[in-house]
């Protein structure tokens, strides 16, 4: 494997899991996590899935206009939704599907042929690549 050149390090604390409490070492997110309702916990605080969802549409929005190239990217979005689940009684994993929307793409193939190159270059796509299945659609 091709030794990674570092060019910036995030780093963030938790103390507590998912019943705890998240903080970077700059200060810019510091709050309390909670387990989802729909999987026993008591909600209202935010959770590492949407913090996984937020972090892979942000960086996937990056990548795509890296390599749109002329094509406009106004009012495009990008959508991840980050399914937690398991395999077992005591095995977990996650899924993602991204839903990429360019409005003003040539056609729907373009903009699926654009979310495809994303999805090569995209730090959390390589990341991903062949430990979770991760889905990337076009859509209108």
């Amino acid at each position: 494997m091709e030794k990674l050149t570092v060019d910036y390090t995030a780093v963030a604390v938790n103390t507590g899991g998912r019943k705890g409490h998240v903080k970077t070492d700059d200060g810019l997110l510091d709050f309390d996590v909670a387990m989802p309702k729909e999987i026993g916990g008591e909600g209202g605080k935010t959770n590492p899935e949407q913090l996984f969802a937020a972090g892979y549409a942000a960086c996937f929005g990056g990548a795509l206009a890296a390599v749109a190239g002329k094509t406009s990217l106004r009012d495009s979005k990008i959508k991840a939704k980050v399914h937690l689940g398991h395999y077992g009684p005591d095995s977990f994993g996650l899924g993602v599907d991204i839903e990429v929307k360019i409005p003003h793409a040539d056609s729907l193939e373009h903009a699926q042929q654009l979310a495809d190159a994303a999805h090569q270059v995209c730090p959390y796509s390589k990341a991903t690549r062949g430990n979770i299945e991760v889905t990337v659609k076009a859509v209108e």
